[in-house]
């Protein structure tokens, strides 16, 4: 189970914090009730975490054909499909509050298959899962797919991208042990 460190790394978080990190992490705590521990993660390293938060935030808030439960949807698979504890528990506690559906968020990150979605995201989903196990089998008959689904070319262009950022945060995750806050276990389940 989690531990009191956020990762196996000994890197502190600088003290006084830097304002731009002190801003980040009042943010948190008003909209979570606690700082994530990706966030602690980072703390040592104040400019890539903007770069962090400003790729994530790009990717996941911005305007898109997929609505922020897809792209939380693809976090979820991606995490699953390589076992990352932290990016599961964070983001299936994300997707949680945005479908308000807890069994939806804990299927898809047992097995997406089983989670009765509609033919539009399952294929989203089969295409994530090709991207993530064998990036260089993608060919024209993958895209194709997701057009014949009504996706655009730039709808693909957000799966691929939303899928590579997360296959990238899950090694991160798993290269320094880093452990998902308790919080996010309870998050979201009523």
């Amino acid at each position: 189970m989690a531990k009191d460190k956020p990762m196996a790394l000994d890197l502190a978080e600088p003290a006084p914090l830097p304002r731009e990190l002190a801003a980040q992490y009042a943010t948190a705590k008003e909209r979570l009730g606690f700082v994530p521990n990706v966030l602690r993660g980072y703390a040592h390293a104040p400019d890539r975490l903007a770069n962090f938060i400003a790729m994530r935030d790009g990717l996941m808030a911005s305007d898109s054909g997929l609505t922020k439960a897809e792209r939380e949807m693809i976090a979820v698979v991606v995490s699953s499909l390589n076992r990352c504890h932290y990016c599961l528990t964070s983001h299936g506690a994300t997707l949680r509050r945005l479908t308000g559906d807890p069994p939806l968020a804990d299927t898809l990150a047992m097995n997406f298959r089983a989670a009765g979605l509609p033919d539009r995201q399952r294929a989203m989903l089969e295409f994530v899962e090709r991207l993530t196990q064998a990036p260089e089998c993608i060919e024209d008959a993958d895209r194709d797919l997701l057009r014949e689904q009504g996706f655009g070319e730039r709808d693909i262009w957000d799966i691929a991208e939303v899928t590579g950022f997360f296959n990238m945060t899950n090694r991160l995750a798993a290269a320094t042990g880093m452990e998902p806050n308790r919080e996010y276990y309870d998050l979201h389940r009523r």
